[in-house]
């Protein structure tokens, strides 16, 4: 199982204070494999840090899935345009396996960061990571093709590929299951 604390202080380091009450403020709640934590159409009030498990966030059209990311042990990541503006999300989050997860609300991360500098750091570094892998992401789309896609994923998330359905990663990839089994079969 992941160690908030443990990400918290690799990824910005916290005093021990600050940490405490941070910690003192979150709340852990168990997702069943195809529940939702976030619905298109809602607002997103909460960072979530996976404990154990593995969550996707896509968005639909026309009946149509698109994968944006997965998600899995050891990370804390939102919707951030929702979680940051407070206004609807365009993208959904349900858990694809059974899930555990921290959760951070909106409210006591915006109180924290006003008392405390360092949570505000940590809070813009946070955002920035989400950033630099959203654009990287889309450069991907844009400028990989479907195999390279594949290659880079595999190469970059060898622990949790395994964990996902070939339809799944079809969509991510924006491709059919069909070449995607053309690709693997090459690889």
């Amino acid at each position: 199982m992941a160690d908030f604390t443990l990400y918290c202080q690799q990824f910005s380091p916290l005093e021990e204070v600050i940490l405490q009450e941070l910690v003192q403020q979150t709340t852990t709640k168990t997702y069943n494999k195809g529940e939702f934590l976030l619905r298109s159409g809602e607002t997103c009030k909460y960072l979530y840090f996976i404990n154990e498990g593995l969550i996707k966030s896509f968005s639909e059209k026309n009946d149509k899935e698109f994968i944006m990311r997965f998600f899995s042990e050891n990370v804390l990541f939102s919707v951030f345009d929702s979680y940051v503006t407070q206004t609807p999300s365009k993208f959904n989050l349900v858990a694809l396996e059974d899930t555990i997860v921290t959760l951070i609300r909106y409210e006591t991360m915006e109180a924290l960061c006003k008392q405390h500098h360092a949570m505000e750091t940590f809070f813009r570094k946070l955002v920035s990571v989400a950033t630099t892998k959203m654009m990287k992401r889309i450069s991907e789309m844009l400028e990989e093709n479907a195999t390279d896609r594949y290659r880079l994923f595999v190469e970059e998330n060898n622990a949790i590929h395994q964990r996902i359905s070939l339809g799944d990663m079809a969509k991510y990839l924006g491709i059919t299951q069909q070449s995607l089994s053309r690709i693997r079969t090459i690889r």
